[in-house]
């Protein structure tokens, strides 16, 4: 799914508009922009919590109903982000906002709009879908970016991600998230007889598609940092199996077969190994595989329960879950198996880490009191904080910047469930992902190529 992009040229250079770049949410300087439209500060600080979203305004793409839909899922996204408010359309007072000309920027900053997008979408002579946005400075009067890009028809989804993702870096200073996809366990059937089958959307749950038939159990899927790949657990004949699947062409590689249960299998930050718990006996340690060679060696070697086993970004270090202290606690080790120090001590016990692309905290479950919460950490164990409590919150995953999480929560009684949730990560904009019934264990993607 090839998409290419072209640079737009900048209406005039852009001087005044400023960006910081430490954020996660919008905010913006309204009396200072009023007195001093000339100094034009575009400021989102994402240090905070939860400040006002930043208002934009998205105008109708210039074209065909594809361009509508385009302009329709650049605005969604940045709203769902939780960093932007847009503004209603019938406030707009310059309908058109067309893509050759200057904005009337005294009529968008009169509905308080501090950026504008417009643009517009066309068919190229060799048939391609042809894409063109510009983003604007309302205040300093300034275009910020401006982009084209040519796909086949098909691919205009993708190309309203890869826009939101544009707007997004260029208001926040950091990559954004929407080109991206979640895979998860669809499930279906009566809650004793579920019928659990990997699936994989979009990330704004889009573009569903079935990737396994259900014949046989699977949990835990995990992307590949590197590639569109994935592992997972399957149960054929009660046996235990992790395999590796390409999601592109459905051919699916058995990695090994294990004697006893294999549990929690992540990829290594560079793709080449797969780290996992393996059960012997009454206890599980933690093995790393090189994918090339199948060679396997031993991380842990205790009488414990050691299982979850998450690298760090820059694959030095692994997170993980242990009882070896009586309950469940999060230990953190080097790449090799040494050093290996528990950093969980509060009250409850702690499940499923996972660490942030980032590297600054770790996402984990805490169970305490009959509840189920997803929080973050601190790799040295300071700075504990919870993001969200409720019936059964688990198996959170990261967004490839490392600012939004993404889990599961069960709900009770015979026709409960499981849902997908986001939250961001300072503990707002929690929200509930559509998916055509019950969904569990979502992983998320790297960004597309």
């Amino acid at each position: 799914m090839t998409i290419a992009r072209v640079l737009f040229p900048l209406a005039r250079p852009f001087v005044a508009g400023r960006l910081l770049a430490t954020a996660l949410v919008a905010c913006f300087a309204l009396a200072f922009l009023a007195a001093n439209p000339a100094r034009a500060l575009v400021e989102i600080d994402i240090t905070k919590g939860n400040v006002e979203p930043l208002p934009i305004a998205i105008a109708d793409f210039e074209g065909e109903q594809v361009a509508r839909d385009i302009a329709s899922v650049v605005e969604q996204d940045l709203k769902n982000s939780g960093l932007f408010r847009p503004i209603e359309k019938a406030a707009f007072i310059d309908k058109r906002a067309g893509i050759d000309g200057v904005p009337r920027f005294e009529d968008w900053r009169i509905i308080n709009a501090q950026a504008l997008v417009s643009g517009r979408v066309t068919t190229a002579p060799d048939g391609r879908l042809k894409a063109e946005f510009r983003l604007w400075d309302v205040f300093a009067a300034e275009q910020m970016i401006g982009q084209q890009f040519f796909t086949n028809p098909q691919n205009w989804r993708r190309v309203a991600h890869i826009i939101a993702d544009a707007i997004y870096k260029r208001l926040t200073g950091e990559s954004g998230y929407f080109d991206t996809r979640i895979v998860f366990v669809d499930e279906s059937g009566p809650k004793t007889q579920r019928v659990k089958r990997l699936a994989i959307m979009d990330q704004d749950g889009a573009n569903v598609r079935i990737l396994t038939n259900g014949n046989e159990l699977v949990l835990t899927p995990r992307f590949s940092p590197t590639r569109q790949e994935i592992t997972y657990m399957s149960f054929t004949g009660g046996s235990p199996r992790v395999y590796l699947l390409q999601i592109e062409t459905g051919q699916r590689e058995l990695v090994t077969n294990f004697p006893n249960m294999t549990f929690s299998p992540r990829f290594s930050p560079d793709g080449q190994k797969i780290t996992m718990s393996l059960q012997q006996g009454g206890n599980s340690n933690i093995y790393a595989m090189d994918l090339r060679s199948r060679s396997m060696t031993r991380l842990t070697n205790t009488a414990a329960i050691d299982t979850a086993p998450s690298y760090s970004p820059d694959g030095s270090k692994i997170v993980f879950e242990s009882d070896r202290g009586g309950r469940q606690q999060l230990y953190v080790m080097n790449a090799d198996g040494s050093d290996q120090k528990r950093i969980s001590f509060g009250n409850g016990s702690y499940a499923t880490p996972v660490w942030s692309p980032r590297g600054d905290v770790i996402a984990f479950t805490k169970r305490s009191g009959g509840n189920f919460a997803i929080g973050v950490i601190k790799p040295d164990g300071s700075g504990e904080r919870i993001l969200t409590e409720g019936y059964h919150n688990e198996g959170p995953t990261w967004s490839p910047n490392g600012r939004v999480l993404m889990f599961f929560r069960d709900t009770p009684g015979e026709n409960g469930g499981s849902s997908l949730y986001s939250i961001d990560l300072t503990g707002y904009n929690e929200r509930r992902i559509a998916t055509p019934s019950f969904a569990s264990d979502p992983a998320w993607s790297p960004l597309l190529d």
